[in-house]
């Protein structure tokens, strides 16, 4: 009954949440590898960079469900049937990239949620609404309390809005774009540039004063430590592409290195 609440219980405990994304190789069987291996939490499904359809997302949810992993749909900048499609999908919550201000982060959070507190329009046909056969009140009193919105923070207009954007109520998490936030102050790539850290401090802080969480895709397994160290609870540690590439140089070496 229902659908995962894995992400909002953790945080809400203080328990960190492994996340693997998943965009280019999306596929129902990487995620039911991901969640057979065990140790991971939820995955993210990038539909942002890689076009997904709604039907790929939908079987993503499903798959993730069925392995016991929670499950959230990165949307690019995007409009109100967007928000709502996807959590019709089965999906347990969006991520709203490039949003650049309070006012964009509040259409996004009102586009998710029922009466009273947003305007999503209702229909219980999908799998939230297990498919017409949950009651109406149900269906809204749920969806409003377990359906996760987080917003990214990956512009310097963001960042310079970061206070407001997390004062957004029912927003969950502010999650860090590091490459496209390096982008924006003309600085690429360079993660460890102290004006990288410094926002990536501010954002940790605004998180705490509104008492909502953070999330980041760590660059190295110190910096992850680092993060958690500053109060990160939700770390993206793997992404479907690099992990491939890396078990393909992997098994190329350790056979070249002996013939």
């Amino acid at each position: 009954m229902g659908w995962s609440m894995r992400i909002k219980e953790r945080l809400a405990k203080g328990q960190l949440v492994r996340t693997f994304l998943v965009g280019q190789l999306s596929h129902p069987k990487v995620i039911e590898m991901v969640g057979l291996s065990g140790g991971w939490d939820a995955v993210w499904i990038d539909q942002e960079h890689a076009g997904l359809t709604i039907a790929q997302i939908e079987e993503a949810a499903r798959a993730a469900r069925g392995v016991g992993l929670d499950s959230f749909v990165r949307l690019a900048p995007t409009d109100y049937a967007t928000v709502m499609r996807v959590l019709e999908a089965g999906a347990g919550g969006v991520m709203a990239a490039q949003v650049r201000s309070a006012r964009q982060a509040e259409e996004i959070v009102s586009w998710s949620k029922f009466h009273p507190r947003g305007v999503r329009g209702i229909n219980g046909t999908g799998f939230d609404g297990q498919y017409g056969a949950l009651p109406l009140a149900d269906y809204i009193r749920k969806a409003n309390a377990e359906n996760f919105v987080s917003i990214q923070i990956e512009h310097v207009d963001a960042l310079e809005a970061v206070e407001q954007i997390a004062a957004v109520k029912d927003v969950d998490v502010l999650c860090i774009g590091t490459a496209d936030l390096s982008q924006s102050m003309g600085i690429p790539g360079q993660y460890e540039h102290p004006r990288v850290q410094q926002a990536i401090e501010r954002i940790a802080q605004a998180a705490r004063d509104h008492g909502i969480h953070w999330a980041i895709l760590p660059f190295s397994p110190a910096h992850a430590a680092a993060c958690r160290q500053m109060g990160c609870r939700m770390l993206v540690l793997g992404v479907d592409t690099r992990l491939v590439l890396r078990g393909i140089q992997s098994q190329l070496t350790e056979y070249c290195d002996c013939i």
